[in-house]
């Protein structure tokens, strides 16, 4: 069970990383540093974005949930 949970762990890790790297810059952070300080009308996010929003909670909340069932795991075995 503990193959498992580490196995969803690491690919949901790597689907959150490649995840937040789709998101567009808000601006006021590292993505002006980087040439992204373009700023856009925060009210009219496109219906992609807000799915791209929603299926990044999601992966969050199994990762999260991946890394409570390995602790508790490995502290009750």
């Amino acid at each position: 069970m503990e193959t498992v949970f580490t196995v969803l762990l690491v690919l949901t890790s790597v689907l959150m990383i490649l995840l937040v790297l789709l998101h567009k810059g808000r601006g006021g952070g590292l993505s002006d540093m980087f040439g992204g300080g373009v700023s856009s009308s925060l009210g009219g996010s496109s219906i992609a974005e807000r799915n791209l929003d929603r299926f990044t909670i999601g992966i969050g909340v199994i990762w999260f949930a991946c890394v409570i069932a390995l602790g508790l795991l490995l502290a009750y075995q």
